[in-house]
């Protein structure tokens, strides 16, 4: 999809309720290109990228950037480093957080206001915007308006926040950038009234902090789950823990602003046998898990080499055609 002159956008479609309707990859200037996040370790993911590079654009990934470490936005770092030989350009203070998924050679860091100068003179900004992760960073095309926003916003839901004083900071700062046409956002859809969006976000923290501080009004001391399944009443269930995160966000930057008084809770505790023994099956599951991937794989490579070759498996000598 042609964003601007520079932008294109790589929409691969997503059945998560946490990442809807689509996880999003831009290509930024022509012939030796930038991306914008990678999605998955998942071939879904590598096959739309290289198909799309190979029948649309005829060009080559000379940079792999991220907007933050999440693995859907990160899983194939590695893998573009391999295939294109491509430069990864990652967040200043992202690199503890990659651990696993960065090559061993040809990691940049990137730090807010650097400008980032492509083929064919695209500059593109970087603009940190923590508060969904600590490593959160947008990137800037101002010349075009176009703002790549990872999952700092996204196209048609709110996104899940681990600083909410930081979040309101970034959001404020992306509200005053000049030129603004569009946001490319790390999921769903292109959001073409920019500045409206990120007021709604604005105004809609501010809703839920209303919400949350009127829902402590109402009597006894509440837990965040307590809170959160009553200003979210008909949330979809598999997005309650989300929810709840999000709440306790908002307690703890009002704690923090002596807003709200905490009672420290009991936590659950596990003797280290227990813990171990947990430790191991989490191993366990995970190697399994590597192991049915790449056994899917070679079933797909397989199902390929089977359609490309005749049926020998069938025939020892294949029966032979001519006219009677």
């Amino acid at each position: 999809m042609q964003v601007s002159p520079s932008v294109r956008a790589v929409q691969v479609p997503d059945e998560s309720p946490m990442r809807p309707q689509s996880t999003n990859i831009y290509l930024v200037g022509r012939n030796q290109v930038l991306t914008i996040d990678s999605g998955e370790a998942l071939d879904r993911y590598r096959w739309m990228l290289r198909g799309y590079l190979a029948a649309t654009e005829k060009a080559e990934i000379a940079i792999a950037a991220v907007t933050h470490h999440h693995a859907d936005h990160s899983g194939n770092l590695k893998w573009t480093r391999e295939i294109f030989d491509a430069e990864i350009a990652i967040p200043a203070n992202g690199r503890a957080l990659l651990k696993g998924r960065l090559p061993a050679k040809g990691v940049r860091k990137l730090n807010d206001g650097q400008l980032i100068e492509l083929d064919g003179n695209v500059p593109l900004r970087v603009v940190a915007s923590p508060g969904h992760s600590v490593d959160s960073i947008c990137y800037y095309l101002e010349d075009e308006g176009v703002l790549f926003t990872g999952d700092t916003l996204l196209g048609s839901t709110t996104t899940t926040i681990g600083d909410l004083a930081a979040y309101r900071a970034s959001l404020q700062r992306l509200v005053d950038l000049p030129n603004l046409k569009v946001i490319c956002p790390g999921h769903g859809p292109l959001v073409h009234d920019p500045r409206k969006r990120l007021q709604s976000y604005i105004d809609h923290r501010n809703t839920r902090e209303a919400q949350i501080l009127d829902a402590l009004k109402e009597g006894s001391p509440r837990t965040s789950w307590e809170i959160m399944l009553s200003i979210y009443p008909e949330i979809d269930s598999r997005l309650r823990r989300a929810a709840d995160g999000n709440v306790r966000t908002h307690l703890a930057q009002l704690e923090a602003e002596g807003r709200v008084l905490v009672s420290p809770g009991r936590p659950r505790r596990t003797n280290a046998r227990s813990r171990i023994r947990e430790e191991a099956r989490q191993r366990e599951r995970e190697r399994v898990i590597k192991r049915a991937r790449r056994l899917e794989v070679a079933a797909r490579r397989a199902e390929v080499r089977a359609q490309e070759n005749p049926p020998t498996e069938q025939w020892i000598e294949a029966p032979r055609y001519e006219l009677s």
